[in-house]
């Protein structure tokens, strides 16, 4: 692609990235960005939120979710000094973190800790993490050698498997359902979810495909309605208004607690690599040379910053969304002035936790079914950076003894109980000890060797 004349191949783009669309076609554009992402925005909470047990946290908790991810967009969209890649980008919470902030939920939550000695120590090592991205902002480019697509596929893979698991514990009723589950309704709920997803999947109308999670949510809850599943009464106790409050659950920190959160940092970092260049590649910007490489530089800082920024309002990391590239694939639209729009209506919805209330609602059930295939869609992104270059002899080594390692302690947890607490903590967590064994394998293995064998 030239980078004199990026957008000459991509006729499909009505508004390019500097240009300013009129405030009605911006706010239909922002609302299609939102309806595309808020699950993803919301689920996260939801999910650490059911597990942990945090209950009357989670409307503050949701509302800062979407607060954050308006200012974050924000900042990646507006381009401030160096930070942020100036592309329209939206921000909110990576699947990715998901199984190291649960491990260490989890730890905090076995010596006894409060739902707030939980937050507080997740905010705490999420905060300092911040700094891993900040500095591999600056070295983002030049990491060819140590985070390759093989160490990238394999750790997304394991990361989408891992939390399958948890899934499907809501899919069947949820970790508190006691005797209820199991029960032929969560299950019948859990695929009915599965169903419409894979349905409207399939939709020949963009949108529609999009949507497609937010419309098996929407069927999901709308059938449990019938099944008596839905307390509306809920939704009244939720305070309507609140001003974000920073540090309100204080900070804790752990150091063995920390590396596994350390190590998503550099993954995330890579993966908002990749999302910055689709959508370079979509918005008919170049993809390579000083304004690519300063654009991933400074997308990939914001993320760090904006994760620094997260911690702090009290919510979890925000990254770059891929599926907002989507968006502008399908509208045509991609002025990075449409990211303000999203960021402003995402900020006013964070001061309403009324509208985080809203999605307490949702049966275990229903969300359930919606993370099985997210998370499993998370596996295949994995699967497919794999099979994006030649699986020679080397590289089934090294997939065979990560994926055996990191998905053997997921497997059997209790294989490291008489490991000193710093192992266990770190290289009980799938997501690190496989990518730690890749990385290894990697640097130890001659990238020939593979290709000696196979002649």
């Amino acid at each position: 692609m030239s980078e004199q004349n990026p957008s000459a191949e991509h006729h499909h783009i009505i508004f390019k990235l500097n240009d300013v669309p009129s405030p009605h076609a911006s706010f239909l554009a922002a609302f299609q960005h939102i309806l595309a992402s808020i699950i993803g925005i919301v689920t996260p909470t939801l999910i650490i939120g059911g597990a942990l047990g945090l209950g009357e946290n989670m409307p503050y908790l949701l509302a800062m979710s979407m607060f954050v991810s308006g200012v974050a967009t924000f900042i990646q969209c507006r381009r401030i000094g160096p930070v942020g890649s100036g592309l329209l980008s939206v921000q909110g919470t990576s699947f990715a973190f998901l199984g190291v902030i649960l491990a260490a939920g989890f730890a905090v939550k076995g010596r006894g800790g409060t739902p707030e000695d939980i937050l507080a120590m997740i905010f705490g090592l999420c905060l300092v993490g911040c700094i891993v991205e900040i500095v591999l902002s600056q070295f983002i480019t030049r990491m060819g050698r140590i985070v390759t697509p093989t160490v990238t596929g394999i750790v997304i893979t394991v990361i989408g498997l891992s939390l399958v698991k948890s899934g499907f514990t809501d899919f069947a009723g949820g970790a508190g359902a006691g005797d209820a589950f199991g029960a032929p309704v969560n299950i019948f709920l859990g695929l009915l979810v599965v169903a419409v997803i894979i349905f409207f999947s399939f939709s020949k109308i963009p949108m529609v495909r999009i949507a497609a999670i937010m419309l098996g949510l929407v069927a999901g809850f709308v059938v449990s309605i019938f099944f008596g599943m839905v307390d509306f009464s809920r939704l009244g106790t939720q305070p309507l208004f609140a001003i974000p409050q920073p540090l309100r659950y204080g900070l804790d920190f752990d150091i063995g607690l920390f590396i596994p959160i350390a190590f998503v940092y550099l993954i995330t970092a890579i993966e908002t690599t990749g999302d910055l260049t689709a959508n370079s590649v979509i918005s008919g910007e170049p993809v390579q040379g000083d304004v690519y490489l300063n654009r991933i530089k400074g997308g990939v800082l914001a993320d760090g910053i904006n994760s620094g920024i997260a911690a702090l309002f009290c919510t979890f990391p925000n990254t770059t969304f891929s599926q907002n590239n989507g968006v502008i694939q399908m509208t045509g639209v991609a002025s990075r002035h449409v990211g303000y729009y999203i960021a402003g209506i995402l900020i006013v919805m964070g001061f309403f936790p009324v509208i985080g209330g809203a999605f307490l609602l949702v049966p275990k059930p229903v969300l359930g079914g919606a993370t099985v295939v997210l998370f499993g869609s998370i596996a295949v992104a994995g699967i497919r950076i794999l099979a994006s270059e030649p699986i020679d002899h080397r590289k089934v080594y090294i997939m065979a003894v990560s994926f055996g390692l990191g998905l053997g302690v997921t497997l059997v947890p209790q294989s490291m109980q008489q490991m000193p607490d710093i192992i266990q903590k770190v290289f009980a967590t799938p997501i690190t000890l496989s990518g730690l064994s890749a990385i290894i394998l990697s640097l130890l293995i001659p990238e020939n060797a593979g290709k000696a064998i196979k002649d």
